[in-house]
């Protein structure tokens, strides 16, 4: 994969992407990234690349040319998606990552300020992604993220490859069941001891009973658009009649009612 990140502040992507798992992927050519400073395209001796908004306003839009003239030098002839982060686009998630993670040439652009010429919206980007209902000082943080989220996915760069299907909202779309490691008791916690038993379907589970029940308590909204099998709903069910039992109450957190 190709990975174009355009923004103001390439300094800001020092360390993070020689670190860890990304590190990793580019060291095995998994992927190829380049950040470039949209400066660089500017034609103007200050190498400005803002202005004041047309019919006035607060702060400073980004231009369209610097912008246009990076985006076409990197993408050549070839379809490319053009992501601009921005509050307005839709939400990043799991599944739009395993969706990026497939494409050969990606195209990052970091909005500021107060946003961009609405003319990059309509004759350059593909796509408008936001990472959360909250405001920052630009979209490095939220480009770093993404581009974490999709290099991660890329075959070979996390070595087990099923460690990417057995994430929190991955494959059955469920959060993670609990994970341990040695000791098997610190402070008087134990690790369940179903784990050290070497029975591989009481653990398969076990493990699915504890990502359903966990997916229940935090993120029930998450079970509407689960994968579920007849399995699973016998589980849900168990997981049910025990909390009627530890509450004394029955039709608390009923599984019919969110999925």
């Amino acid at each position: 994969m190709q990975l174009d990140i355009l923004t103001l502040f390439p300094r800001m992507f020092d360390g993070p992407f020689d670190e860890s798992i990304v590190k990793r992927a580019r060291e095995r050519n998994l992927v190829q990234l380049r950040v470039i400073n949209i400066r660089d395209f500017s034609q103007d001796k200050h190498r400005s690349v803002d202005d004041y908004p047309f019919g006035g306003g607060a702060g400073m839009v980004l231009q369209v040319d610097p912008i246009a003239r990076a985006v076409r030098s990197l993408k050549g002839e070839g379809d490319v998606r053009v992501i601009l982060t921005s509050p307005q686009g839709r939400c990043f998630n799991q599944q739009l990552a395993w969706e990026l993670a497939q494409e050969e040439h990606l195209i990052i652009i970091c909005g500021h300020y107060e946003g961009v010429d609405e003319r990059v919206r309509e004759a350059l980007v593909t796509d408008e992604i936001s990472v959360g209902d909250f405001v920052l000082t630009g979209g490095e943080i939220p480009a770093l993220l993404m581009a974490d989220a999709i290099i991660r996915l890329l075959p070979g760069a996390l070595g087990a490859e099923r460690g990417a299907v057995d994430d929190s909202f991955s494959g059955s779309g469920l959060l993670e069941y609990p994970q341990y490691t040695r000791p098997e008791v610190w402070e008087g916690r134990q690790v369940p001891p179903v784990l050290l038993s070497g029975n591989h379907e009481e653990i398969r589970l076990w493990r699915r009973r504890e990502a359903l029940a966990r997916t229940l308590e935090r993120r029930p909204d998450l079970l509407a658009q689960a994968k579920l099998t007849e399995e699973d709903f016998m589980l849900l069910a168990e997981i049910e009649r025990e909390r009627e039992r530890e509450t004394g109450s029955r039709g608390c957190c009923k599984a019919s009612t969110v999925v």
